[in-house]
């Protein structure tokens, strides 16, 4: 397991100096990292290793330039080249130490346990945090040690991974900068193991994104071609998520008539996943019928009919609390904004409060926003005390500012 602890060396000294260039631990002096670290997407496999390995090591310093934000041109050359090359030629490795299977599954270890941290505690949390310096620390060396071609390609794909967690908790406190370079990592590193349904999976978390900082026309072209790019290659669940992004993206456009047919895409791709006897890898396990009723619901929100919102909702009802934390008090919000786009505002507060219950326990400011959503659309009735009652409680519990 990684346990987020760096090794020390007796060469480095105790402290540096306020406003000094940080030290190494040789003893020499670090440059500051570049503004464009992180989004390298180079051609040749070393040389992905290299901007990777870079950028983990730089994320996490106090110097650690950045450009304005998030940029939606910064995918361009990442897309684009994977779409025409999403895996790499094999070929072993001749470094540093052995690596064997054992590594393999300390990653996929500390993968599996900062995924089951996040989705009940939210990108904020201690655990998640720790796979940033998991990859500095442990996979970083690994990808520079000595493997086979089968173990170079596992070993790319859990870091690649690995990679992909550390951006979405990123995305999900609001480092849309960090998480974005974390995500052409996890793309390029993806390719570097030849697998293209992870890359699938990269690339359609690359549009959610996209969609989600105000690039839904982009988002639909990422999902798109994801799909497109990985048909009769991934698994029919990673590319039903696939469906799913591009309907949600169509929804941020108002284009009911394409969210409606990407939607009814994913849910036949899901049916026929639960007659697939292949192996499916296990980041996909949690999308099913009630994530893509929950996420249906938050589609026909989006295009203001709450009608299509409500019926989703009873079908996504199933999702256990216990374990999707954030997902169900988002949900909840969603629903409650449904309820108040149908002039319910009794059974729409109900739910409000509800959600507030569940998000005060999560860091996570992407799911903060879908309060602020419901907060907007409280607006007609800002003069009732209920609703003012409410806007007091968000504002102290979940630090939710009201316009």
């Amino acid at each position: 397991m990684c346990t987020g602890q760096a090794r020390t060396s007796s060469h480095r000294p105790a402290l540096v100096e306020r406003g000094k260039i940080p030290m190494t631990s040789t003893g020499r002096q670090k440059r500051p990292p570049t503004a464009d670290v992180g989004l390298d997407f180079p051609r040749d496999r070393a040389d992905a290793v290299t901007a990777a390995t870079s950028f983990w090591t730089s994320v996490n310093r106090r110097d650690f330039l950045t450009g304005s934000g998030f940029a939606a041109s910064a995918f361009t050359t990442p897309v684009t080249r994977w779409l025409v090359t999403p895996a790499d030629e094999p070929a072993d490795m001749a470094g540093g130490r052995r690596v064997g299977r054992a590594d393999l599954e300390e990653l996929r270890h500390a993968a599996d346990d900062a995924r089951r941290w996040d989705s009940k505690y939210g990108g904020g949390n201690w655990k998640a945090n720790s796979v940033t310096l998991c990859l500095q620390t442990r996979a970083a060396p690994l990808l520079g040690g000595s493997f086979s071609d089968t173990v170079g390609r596992d070993l790319f794909s859990v870091t690649s991974e690995l990679s992909r967690l550390a951006g979405w908790t990123a995305f999900d406190t609001g480092q849309h900068d960090v998480a974005q370079r974390h995500f052409i990592q996890a793309l390029r590193l993806a390719r570097a193991g030849g697998d293209v349904q992870l890359g699938c999976y990269v690339l359609t978390t690359m549009a959610m994104q996209a969609m989600l900082r105000g690039f839904a026309s982009e988002a639909v072209d990422m999902a798109q071609g994801a799909y497109e790019r990985a048909k009769g290659r991934a698994a029919p669940r990673v590319l039903a998520f696939t469906k799913l992004i591009e309907a949600r993206a169509h929804a941020h456009e108002h284009n009911a008539r394409a969210a409606s047919r990407a939607l009814a895409a994913s849910e036949d791709l899901l049916s026929s996943a639960e007659a697939h006897t292949g192996a499916e890898p296990a980041w996909i396990d949690f999308y099913g019928h009630a994530r893509l009723s929950a996420d249906a619901a938050e589609i026909f929100r989006d295009l203001k009919n709450p009608k299509a919102a409500l019926a989703w909702n009873q079908r996504a009802a199933a999702m256990p609390p216990g374990v999707f934390t954030r997902s169900v008090g988002m949900r909840l919000a969603i629903v409650a904004t449904a309820h108040l786009q149908a002039r319910d505002l009794d059974q729409g507060l109900d739910l409000g409060h509800r959600s507030v219950d569940i998000l005060a326990r999560v860091q996570s400011s992407r799911a903060r926003d879908y309060v602020r959503e419901f907060i907007t659309a409280l607006g007609p009735w800002r003069r009732e005390p209920t609703v003012r009652d409410f806007l007091h409680r968000t504002r102290n519990e979940l630090n939710v500012a009201v316009a």
